[in-house]
């Protein structure tokens, strides 16, 4: 899983079995792998739409490459690829990018890859994509409990125990990604633990006016991305400096997530948020939420024992063993699609001479 935090790569092994509605799992092991500083930069410029066809084609192929040196001696059967995301403009197009073909090389493995096409094709706007694999993974019966995932762009999964038509999912608005820009300007490539975001105070009357973006007041089902949620982008920006954007940034972060969960989730019915992604390692940030919510708030490691970088690649890796099986694997409801697609792309390894 390559999320929009646009950082690295998250690899988790999973030994699956069944088909839903009952899926067995069995984590089995996770691991980082940071993109190197160069490889970074040319991600962060595909997203900001600053690459011509060929740079993009060459990011494309070197990403390809750096995923099978991250998978390198992991033993699988089957791998599924989210791929990068460098632009996501729903209903219309999105697009990942790390050739998949590298992996099949390396591992000799078939690989899923390139997920959110087939929903587009569908009418729907390819994200989000992991509510399926949430109902499979943690729907509880009797507990309604939302999932809350804040990586670079942030998104949320409702579900109402096992009841898969009650399941609603969303991008509520920006994630880390405002954050990690405004730590930038202070030269880090991130706030870790929320220490600037601590020492710094929060402009409210800011905060206030880019909550007035039309993006908050949409219902679901929706989906955004960092082309419209750059530090850059937002309006009066400027204005605040050090340590003090990052505190009215973060704070402007936890405010859009609790407006979207107050709005169209809470009146629901809700027992519990479970918080993973990185977003979930800034005690500032989970701060913030659980004094805005009213519910109780736990990140995903306190909820179920796993690292909060785990849940996603955890998901992919399911909704690659549903494409494997040839079964749906996306809620139509969660992405306005008219039909369940069986999404991504299968590439079989080659076998030998011909």
């Amino acid at each position: 899983m390559s999320g929009t935090s646009a950082d690295g790569v998250d690899l988790v092994r999973v030994d699956l079995g069944g088909r839903p509605p009952e899926v067995r799992w069995r984590f089995l092991d996770h691991r980082y792998r940071p993109y190197p500083s160069e490889l970074r930069r040319r991600v962060r410029s595909a997203i900001r739409g600053e690459m011509g066809v060929r740079e993009l084609t060459l990011l494309h192929h070197d990403l390809g490459r750096f995923y099978a040196g991250a998978a390198e001696g992991l033993e699988a059967d089957l791998v599924a690829a989210s791929g990068q995301t460098v632009w996501h403009e729903p209903p219309r197009a999105t697009l990942q990018i790390g050739e998949a073909a590298y992996l099949a090389e390396a591992l000799k493995v078939p690989v899923v890859a390139d997920f959110r096409p087939a929903d587009v094709a569908a009418g729907g706007e390819g994200a989000p994509l992991v509510p399926y694999a949430d109902f499979l993974l943690f729907g509880e019966e009797g507990v309604r409990r939302a999932i809350l995932n804040i990586g670079g762009i942030a998104n949320v999964t409702y579900l109402p125990g096992r009841d898969a038509a009650g399941v609603i999912a969303f991008d509520t608005g920006p994630g880390n990604a405002l954050i990690d820009e405004a730590a930038e300007r202070l030269g880090l490539a991130m706030d870790e633990d929320g220490r600037f975001a601590r020492e710094g105070e929060i402009f409210a009357s800011q905060v206030a006016y880019w909550l007035a973006h039309p993006y908050f007041d949409r219902p679901p089902p929706k989906s955004t991305g960092r082309e419209v949620w750059r530090l850059e982008a937002l309006p009066g920006v400027r204005a605040i400096a050090g340590v003090d954007l990052v505190a009215t940034v973060t704070r402007f972060v936890a405010e859009a997530i609790a407006r979207a969960l107050l709005r169209f989730v809470v009146p629901r019915g809700l027992d519990e948020l479970w918080v993973a992604g990185g977003g979930a390692k800034n005690p500032v940030l989970m701060a913030h939420l659980a004094e805005l919510l009213p519910v109780p708030v736990r990140t995903f490691k306190e909820a179920t024992g796993l690292d909060a970088s785990v849940r996603e690649p955890l998901a992919v890796a399911l909704l690659g063993y549903l494409r494997w099986l040839g079964a749906p694997n996306v809620l139509p409801r969660a992405t306005g699609a008219r039909r369940a697609a069986v999404a991504g792309k299968v590439l079989l390894p080659s076998e030998g001479e011909v």
